[in-house]
């Protein structure tokens, strides 16, 4: 079955770096488009950032753009968020998330797996 295995949040200070990975398994990796999404505390849900099926296209949301890099590594199944400049408005519940096609979208309902998410607090 597929499964989305995030790991890497923590605790980081302001202006700090953190770097999120997601291990995929159950799938065809190098098939499908990923993308990260996370959530803070009474907030809805917020996409991130996605990367297409082949790494060729990368896009983000303006509240992240310069400050995160996705990479993946079809190779190891394994999708990464390279967070740098952190803000505390950054602390949220971080998911990735698997594409039902090789493309990138913005819509929470056009992923089709979730992995259970990984915690990242940026706090002096």
């Amino acid at each position: 079955q597929v499964q989305l295995v995030e790991s890497g949040g923590g605790l980081a200070q302001p202006g700090g770096s953190l770097r999120l990975s997601c291990a995929a398994s159950g799938f065809t990796f190098s098939s499908y488009a990923m993308s990260w999404a996370r959530q803070a505390p009474g907030k809805g849900l917020e996409w991130v950032s996605g990367i297409y099926s082949d790494g060729s296209d990368t896009y983000y949301a303006d509240s992240v753009k310069g400050r995160f890099t996705i990479s993946r590594d079809n190779a190891k199944n394994t999708v990464y968020l390279q967070m740098n400049s952190l803000k505390p408005e950054d602390t949220a519940l971080y998911y990735c998330a698997k594409a039902q096609g090789v493309v990138v979208t913005t819509m929470p309902y056009e992923y089709d797996y979730w992995g259970q998410g990984t915690q990242v607090t940026v706090s002096s």
